[in-house]
């Protein structure tokens, strides 16, 4: 079920979805762009909470990154929160994990891996 996190700013919190809730055409829909495996595998690479939106280099608009976001997290694999004028972002691995074990293993092994 979608719920959403509250947070301190004048924009809307944005609503997740527990990966529970996720079917495997969804995330491997979610894990077919070019552009989310990007952020996924920025966000995996970093620590929790550190990564705001704007800090991804992605050859896509703001407008076009925030569809991006929206799709992972109505996927289970994000979690966003406002953090001042921020919005920061956590992969949520654990969780996406006990639904499709293995899945981001796979994502996040390296290009030359056939």
């Amino acid at each position: 079920m979608a719920n959403q996190t509250t947070g301190g700013s004048h924009r809307a919190a944005p609503v997740h979805t527990d990966p529970e809730d996720v079917s495997v055409l969804t995330a491997l829909s979610a894990l077919a762009d070019p552009v989310r495996i990007q952020l996924v595998r920025e966000l995996a690479g970093s620590p929790v909470w550190t990564r705001s939106c704007g800090s991804f280099d992605v050859p896509v608009g703001k407008a076009a990154l925030s569809h991006h976001f929206s799709v992972l997290r109505g996927a289970g694999l994000v979690e966003q929160r406002d953090e001042g004028p921020k919005r920061v972002n956590r992969l949520r691995r654990e969780e996406f994990d006990a639904r499709f074990p293995g899945l981001l293993d796979l994502v996040l092994r390296a290009d030359d891996v056939a």
